[in-house]
């Protein structure tokens, strides 16, 4: 090492010295000479890496030159790791020496930069390749695309791949990028991309997928009506619908309720050459008529999908026994229970979970609780709406005692962050109780598990500090919801403003009126809580 060091020392000073007396010979560009230049600039590179001013010499503009140059960036990135140093030295002899650097040059500084993330540095390495002339080979345009949109980089990763002439790119280089942004919920952006580039353009080509993705990203956000269009224009662009597409349609329609509507494309579906439905199709509506409660609806179809061979799973039976349970139908309920079992499936968390939550609504508590306890029998671990629906329910019947302990068991679990609204009927129900005590050590192990209150929390918290009489104590709370922006409802305020007259608190209550009236909107109170829809989400 010492001795290359040495010799890079010698070729400063020759540098130096033809600088002065302006040899015109260069060195060639193959064969050992060359090789040992490319090894010398190398090394330069490596020791002069704050500055590369030694290059600055006429000799270096004289011998130089492409080969070399891409030699020496090699070297910087295989031997150094260090993509940034090879674009500094590229740039360098590119502004200062003016060397026109070839394509090789070019593709080996766009791989490792977007290897090494160095997106802005990959962006200005294209944009000098395009001002040399250059076009990008599809690999290359491609990686740095999806390098690009990995990173984030959408807009100039658009640039690119809309603005570049003459590279055929692969349709799974704009389904990527489409997908991405569906994934970041840009999904204007996407579908603007879709429209006014890839279909427009003659380089770029949509297949079924790309529509696939563009139709899922508008099902999604409730753009179902727009979905179709795209639908319909596929033929138009050589692509016809997969059963994804339908999967996708009928989904989008049964999300935003238009199940009838759903349910002719099924039958559509049904009748087209070549395509046929599957269980997810059938879900999918099943579980739109679950959704309206037009069970007998849901269950002629799940009668008719076993008519054409395709058996229900598990995610179809628990989608069912919900839809039962929520209209309060138990006797149906565990008769599609026992169909289930009896083609093998076995019951998992959210079947226990619905059959718990049909019992607790129609007043069969105790029926719930014997799940709960098969459940562990079974070593099946609640989730968070399981906890939910026994806690809400064991609340409202005054059982808190009950309902504590479950608070306990989910304490424990590291691997649940709970919800307010799994804790607020049980501080709700202690402070009616007057229990003062346990409903704020129960507040403080919300945040202790990661819960922050919510206005509900602080609601319940200070009309039941109000009703006790403890006004410092519910100010304190007023004045945390404050701070934590969370702005108080007319019931909250009210309360809490009669309270403090009461106690002879003029100035307080005045201070609570004139600080709440700036931020008080009534269309956000609410004096009850209720436990989410346990709906099950069907993925296409």
């Amino acid at each position: 090492m010492l001795l290359w060091v040495q010799r890079a020392s010698n070729i400063f000073l020759i540098s130096r010295f033809h600088a002065h007396h302006a040899s015109s010979k260069s060195l060639p560009s193959y064969g050992p000479e060359a090789i040992w230049f490319t090894k010398v600039v190398y090394l330069l590179c490596y020791h002069h890496s704050q500055s590369l001013d030694v290059f600055g010499s006429d000799y270096f503009r004289h011998n130089l030159d492409p080969h070399i140059a891409f030699n020496v960036i090699h070297h910087i990135n295989t031997n150094l790791n260090n993509p940034r140093l090879a674009f500094r030295f590229f740039q360098c002899t590119r502004i200062n020496l003016n060397l026109v650097h070839s394509i090789g040059t070019f593709n080996l500084l766009l791989r490792s930069l977007c290897q090494m993330g160095c997106h802005d540095l990959a962006t200005l390495v294209f944009k000098y390749m395009k001002a040399d002339g250059y076009l990008v080979e599809s690999s290359i345009l491609e990686s740095v695309v999806l390098a690009l949109a990995n990173a984030g980089k959408f807009g100039i990763a658009k640039e690119i791949l809309s603005s570049e002439e003459g590279s055929i790119v692969r349709s799974f280089v704009h389904n990527s990028l489409l997908s991405l942004l569906m994934k970041r919920n840009r999904v204007d952006e996407a579908v603007d991309f879709f429209k006014d580039h890839v279909l427009r353009s003659k380089r770029l080509f949509p297949d079924t997928c790309s529509f696939n993705i563009v139709i899922r990203g508008l099902c999604r956000v409730g753009g179902v009506d727009k979905a179709f269009e795209f639908f319909n224009d596929m033929g138009s662009f050589g692509c016809f619908p997969d059963i994804v597409t339908y999967n996708t349609l009928i989904n989008g329609l049964c999300a935003v309720g238009q199940v009838d509507r759903a349910r002719g494309l099924l039958t559509n579906l049904e009748l087209q050459n070549g395509l046929s439905p599957d269980v997810v199709t059938y879900t999918s509506v099943i579980s739109g008529y679950c959704k309206l409660g037009r069970m007998d609806e849901a269950i002629n179809l799940v009668d008719e999908m076993i008519t054409y061979g395709i058996s229900p799973n598990l995610v179809t039976f628990n989608i069912v026994i919900n839809g039962f349970g929520k209209i309060g139908d138990m006797f149906s309920a565990i008769n599609m229970y026992g169909r289930m079992c009896a083609v093998g499936y076995p019951p998992d968390v959210v079947t226990f979970t619905s059959l718990i939550d049909g019992y607790c609504r129609t007043g069969e508590l105790d029926q719930g609780l014997k799940l709960w306890d098969e459940m562990n029998t079974r070593n099946l671990s609640p989730n968070l709406y399981t906890f939910s629906v026994l806690i809400g329910a064991l609340s409202k019947e005054n059982r808190l005692n009950e309902a504590r302990e479950l608070l306990r068991q989910l304490k424990l679990r590291d691997d649940i962050v709970p919800q307010p609204f799994v804790y607020n009927p049980v501080l709700d129900g202690f402070c009616k109780a007057g229990n003062l005590n346990e409903a704020n050590v129960i507040a403080v192990e919300m945040e202790s598990k990661g819960c922050c209150h919510d206005k509900i929390t602080f609601t319940i918290l200070i009309l039941g500090h109000c009703m006790k009489g403890r006004m410092l104590e519910a100010m304190a709370i007023f004045d945390k919801m404050l701070s934590l922006g969370c702005v108080p409802d007319d019931i909250a305020v009210s309360c809490l403003t009669s309270c403090l007259l009461k106690a002879g608190m003029a100035k307080e209550a005045y201070k609570v009126r004139l600080t709440s009236s700036k931020d008080l909107n009534p269309d956000l109170s609410s004096s009850k809580q209720s436990v989410p829809s346990l709906d099950i989400p069907v993925a296409v």
